[in-house]
């Protein structure tokens, strides 16, 4: 019954294109992106007798009228097939032949390429054999245009439409002598739910109530876990400092809590039965890590087994005489010129490294901030703390040297009365120098010596407090 009822769709579909066959024909013209002179004939400049590409071969000598003349293409001869021929005329040799080829012209050509025409904008190449213009054409086309797609290996299509390979540069790398891989891909996943089942585990044991009744294969989450989501990176202070931090969500339906329950059940066992003995107990390896070490085992044995093939691959190519890689993919370095920009280069990566480490000039500036360092104490007091915290702990020592003051003047207040007014006046005017500076963080400093740097071959000296600024 469908077949009877689709014969008749078509009878009448069939009908209706007849019908419109016109209209149809105009607007897929109009709308169609694709068209260009040398495509496929369709419509109405398609007849029944037209030849196929099978019909035609290099070397054949054909009778045509120019269709069409594109300045930077050719032009273009229809030659009675359903493709119009192309005869590739590029750039300024237009000027020496348009006198010679007009449109609309009968002329006699030969067929000097015949190619792919799902892979070739124009799959029928020929040259003028009457006029013969062959000589005035100068600007050949290194290669025929082609059409690109985006599912279509590059290396691939150039190689099939005869064009050379792009240049690249030799990586260089011996894959023979690199070292063998044993990072499974699942072996990150097991370690996130081995951590995952140790935190429950830990989580059972410090609150028991919270488990009470519940059984461990009951367990769900607490919202729907997001897959796609499951990854967060956020940033948390680890001593002052932010560092970037990852935060990987487990799914409960991925634990295999009543094994990680027993396993925990007999390790308690085996310890307290160690504890009674007097011995110590210490867990070797647990369940998960154990089939981690698996996928890892399985893991090198295929890299291993793919030297392997590797090696036994090049040994027959030597043997043979056969190159080790395809011929032309790579180019020596030399090939690039010197110092190209190459954005992979980890040397390009930024506009300027800053001086190099290891150059004299950095050594010597390293050496004079240890050294400055050295003399003044903690080098990184000015800038670990804020400028709140700074002030307040200036005025801490302000207050705690009033005090001292203070006590001291109590204690010595008669031997201080007998000084000279003169010893005074100097006293203010050296105190005034000294105002500036805050020994308090010299203070901090220990007087180890084995910590001293070295700056020019020489120990650098561990200074009092009371010298240093006479100078």
């Amino acid at each position: 019954m469908c077949l009877d009822r689709y014969r008749m769709f078509l009878k009448q579909y069939n009908e209706w294109v007849e019908a419109n066959k016109d209209r149809l024909e105009e607007e897929s013209y109009k709308y169609d992106q694709d068209y260009h002179p040398g495509r496929r004939k369709r419509g109405k400049d398609y007849k029944e007798g037209m030849y196929e590409l099978p019909f035609y071969y290099p070397g054949q000598i054909c009778l045509g009228k120019v269709t069409t003349l594109h300045l930077y293409q050719g032009a273009f001869v229809d030659i009675g097939g359903v493709y119009d021929g192309w005869v590739p005329i590029k750039g300024n040799d237009w000027y020496w032949i348009r006198h010679h080829i007009k449109v609309g012209m009968h002329v006699i050509v030969e067929i000097l390429a015949k190619r792919d025409p799902y892979r070739f904008r124009f799959p029928i190449e020929m040259r003028f054999i009457r006029p013969n213009i062959d000589h005035l054409i100068f600007n050949r086309f290194d290669f025929p245009p082609i059409f690109h797609r985006d599912d279509t290996n590059l290396d691939e299509l150039r190689r099939d439409s005869g064009r050379p390979p792009v240049p690249r540069k030799d990586p260089g790398d011996k894959p023979v002598e690199e070292p063998l891989l044993s990072n499974h891909p699942y072996v990150d996943k097991l370690w996130q739910i081995h951590v995952a089942e140790q935190m429950i585990m830990d989580d059972m044991e410090i609150n028991p109530e919270k488990y009470k009744d519940k059984k461990l294969s009951e367990l769900s989450d607490d919202e729907d876990f997001d897959e796609e989501n499951s990854v967060v990176y956020t940033k948390a202070y680890y001593k002052k400092s932010l560092i970037p931090k990852m935060i990987l969500k487990t799914s409960v339906k991925d634990l295999d809590l009543e094994a990680a329950f027993a396993e925990r059940e007999f390790h308690n066992k085996l310890r307290r039965e160690a504890k009674e003995r007097g011995e110590g107990y210490k867990i070797t390896k647990l369940r998960r890590n154990i089939e981690m070490d698996e996928y890892d085992l399985l893991h090198w044995h295929r890299s291993f087994e793919e030297r392997e093939a590797l090696i036994r691959d090049i040994s027959c190519r030597q043997a043979l005489g056969l190159p080790l890689e395809e011929p032309g993919r790579y180019k020596d370095a030399s090939f690039f010129g010197k110092d190209k920009y190459d954005p992979s280069n980890p040397l390009y990566r930024y506009d300027y490294w800053g001086e190099p480490k290891n150059s004299e000039k950095s050594r010597q500036e390293r050496m004079r901030d240890a050294h400055n360092k050295s003399i003044v104490g903690k080098g990184t007091v000015w800038h670990d703390m804020s400028y709140e915290d700074c002030i307040k702990q200036q005025m801490q020592r302000e207050a705690r040297a009033k005090e001292l003051a203070q006590e001291e003047e109590t204690h010595d207040g008669a031997s201080k009365g007998d000084r000279d007014y003169e010893d005074d006046e100097d006293d203010d005017d050296s105190s005034d120098d000294d105002d500036d500076l805050d020994f308090s963080i010299l203070q901090e400093y220990s007087g180890n010596s084995s910590n001293q740097p070295h700056v020019n071959g020489t120990e650098s000296s561990i200074i009092s407090d009371e010298g240093m600024f006479e100078d």
